[in-house]
């Protein structure tokens, strides 16, 4: 009969195994969580815009009432945004909104931060751009009035340009 083999610490052999398995379970587990991540990689398209006040009352349409836009982003990490009122005449008076931007991007699954490199306001674009997947930029001030703009998009291709 064989001897029997003591149950207790495990032998270094046995530890290195457990580690590997360990190590091997964690880059599974990290490979589940970045693939459950939206896929941002892409070109989309402005589909709607809100502005609200303070109070969450709509204030206006960012962009006017034909606002169009779009954004590519690709896998090694850079990206593009231009967006314009896209009628194909404004009001006596006002001016058409534009704004463009690009830059290197990082996304963790919910945020979206862009270091902006270039831009069409660098006013606007002088710190990193911070997004929720939601897109929502940060509050921003139009006519002396703090608001929230809310741009929705819809990915059109999952090829960026």
């Amino acid at each position: 009969m064989a001897a029997s083999k003591s149950i207790g610490k495990p032998s270094a052999t046995r530890r290195r195994a457990l580690q590997a398995a360990a190590g091997v379970a964690a880059v599974s587990a990290l490979s589940k969580a970045a693939s459950a991540a939206p896929d941002i990689v892409g070109v989309w398209k402005l589909v709607a815009a809100r502005t609200t006040d303070a109070s969450g009352k709509q204030v206006a349409v960012p962009y006017g009432p034909r606002g169009m836009g779009i954004v590519s982003l690709t896998a090694d990490g850079r990206m593009m945004a231009v967006l314009v009122d896209g009628r194909s005449k404004v009001p006596d008076g006002a001016t058409r909104e534009y704004s463009s931007y690009c830059g290197n991007y990082t996304f963790d699954g919910s945020t979206l931060i862009t270091t902006v490199d270039a831009n069409s306001d660098p006013a606007r674009f002088s710190v990193p751009q911070m997004r929720k997947v939601r897109l929502v930029p940060p509050p921003g001030e139009v006519n002396g009035v703090k608001v929230t703009r809310e741009l929705s998009w819809e990915k059109i291709s999952p090829v960026s340009l």
